[in-house]
């Protein structure tokens, strides 16, 4: 029996990857802008810190509690799949054969040959064969819920900390702009960090992450520098 070659894909770092990315990008994007909004509106120091740990401890509770509906949801939809898939091939095996290897033979295996596939991989594992080539669920892919909300929460909680220890360490005049230069740097190395991981361009990765969060701490700095005008 020939000895099995294993090997390590990216892919099987989605799960965990995509929730960590966006929660640190969020808490570094959603904690500096908050900071950066209250300072611009002339508050006091520890109002702004005040406001930077609600914001961490809130945007962390929320992350964790959106991103465990929403693979539940997703983990919901596979599981009611299986099922249905389940029920086909107690009442119609035949069927479920013939389905299997018609998707072989779009993907290139010769008709006979295809067959031959089916009948071995169902004689296997049925279900496992039918989940991973028609419904495109795989163990590296399946939704993971408490995977999911704990790398948001811990990686907001981490990502919006950045900010605030800025802030912390800051209290006079140049607080906003060490703020907003320090949580950009924080952002760049994150997107590229992030991009290097995933196999895609540093560069690229590092400049989308740039964008995005140099145009949300600005938005809310304006709001913040107008209301504080009006008051």
């Amino acid at each position: 029996m020939p000895t099995r070659h294993l090997e390590l894909h990216r892919t099987q770092r989605i799960g965990w990857l995509r929730a960590a990315v966006l929660g640190a990008n969020d808490g570094i994007v959603s904690t500096a802008s908050l900071v950066l909004g209250v300072a611009a509106a002339h508050a006091s120091h520890d109002s702004i810190l005040i406001a930077g740990v609600a914001g961490l401890v809130g945007g962390a509770m929320s992350m964790a509690a959106g991103e465990y509906v929403s693979v539940c949801s997703q983990a919901d939809t596979e599981q009611a799949d299986l099922e249905r898939e389940k029920q086909e091939l107690q009442l119609q095996d035949a069927g479920e054969h013939r389905e299997l290897a018609a998707i072989y033979v779009t993907r290139g295996l010769q008709p006979q040959l295809a067959q031959q596939v089916a009948a071995q991989l169902m004689a296997h594992d049925a279900l496992g064969a039918h989940a991973r080539d028609e419904l495109g669920i795989t163990a590296a892919l399946r939704a993971r819920p408490i995977q999911a909300a704990g790398a948001s929460a811990a990686s907001f909680a981490v990502g919006s900390a950045l900010p605030l220890l800025v802030t912390v360490l800051t209290p006079g005049a140049n607080m906003i702009l060490l703020v907003s230069g320090t949580s950009l740097v924080f952002l760049a190395l994150l997107g590229g960090v992030a991009a290097r991981t995933g196999g895609a361009s540093v560069r690229a990765g590092a400049i989308r992450v740039l964008f995005w969060g140099a145009l949300a701490m600005a938005v809310t700095a304006g709001i913040g520098a107008l209301f504080g005008a009006a008051a």
